[in-house]
C-alpha cells in the first residue's frame, strides 16, 4: 500500500487552503471581500510553496499580492512595468532551474493583462497564466494549486467563451459577478 501521508501534510494543508480561498475569492461580488480573499489565497499559496522548498513561487505571490493591491489604486503603466521588472529580478536572483521559471513568466503575463489589456484579450492572456501556474504545480506537487487551478482555467474559460459569443456592442466592461 502506498505510503499517502504527504496528502496531510502542512504543506498541502496550506495548498488546500489556497483552494479554499481561491474559490471564495471568485464567487464574491463584493470588491472589498474578493480583495480579502484575494489576499488570504495570495498568503496561503507563500506558506505552500516555502514549505514545498519553491522559492520562485513564493516570490511570484508576494508580488502577486503586491500587484493585486496596486491595481486597485494606480493602474497605470509604469506601476505594471515596475511589477514585471520586479518579477523578472526576483526569477533572476531565485533561479533553480527551468520549472522555477513557470511561476516568474504567470506572473509577468498576470501583470501584463492587469494593466495593459481588458475584456476578452485580458481574460485570454490570464488563462495563459493560469496554464503556467497548472503546470507548475503539477510538477511541485501541489495538489490544492492544481485544484485551484484547473478550477481557474474551466472557470475563465467559461467566461471567455461567454463574452466572446456576446453580440458585438455589449458592454465589455460589464464586470463578470454581474454577467
Amino acid at each position: 500500500m502506498p505510503d499517502l501521508s504527504f496528502l496531510l501534510s502542512p504543506a498541502q494543508g496550506f495548498g488546500y487552503l489556497a483552494f479554499v480561498f481561491g474559490v471564495a475569492c471568485f464567487a464574491q461580488t463584493d470588491d472589498r471581500r474578493f480583495k480579502l480573499f484575494m489576499a488570504l489565497e495570495c498568503l496561503a499559496y507563500v506558506l505552500h510553496f516555502a514549505l514545498l522548498g519553491h522559492p520562485t513561487a513564493v516570490a511570484s505571490n508576494l508580488v502577486s499580492l503586491a500587484r493585486s493591491v496596486a491595481a486597485m489604486r494606480a493602474r497605470t503603466p509604469a506601476v505594471g512595468l515596475f511589477f514585471i521588472g520586479l518579477s523578472l529580478a526576483l526569477g533572476a536572483w531565485l533561479y533553480q532551474g527551468w520549472v522555477s521559471l513557470l511561476p516568474i513568466l504567470a506572473s509577468c503575463i498576470g501583470t501584463t493583462a492587469l494593466f495593459f489589456l481588458q475584456g476578452l484579450r485580458m481574460r485570454l492572456l490570464m488563462l495563459c497564466g493560469t496554464a503556467l501556474w497548472l503546470l507548475n504545480n503539477l510538477l511541485v506537487g501541489s495538489i490544492g494549486g492544481t485544484l485551484l487551478e484547473a478550477t481557474l482555467l474551466l472557470t475563465n474559460g467559461w467566461t471567455i467563451w461567454r463574452l466572446w459569443r456576446r453580440p458585438a456592442g455589449a458592454a465589455a466592461s460589464t464586470p463578470v459577478s454581474e454577467q
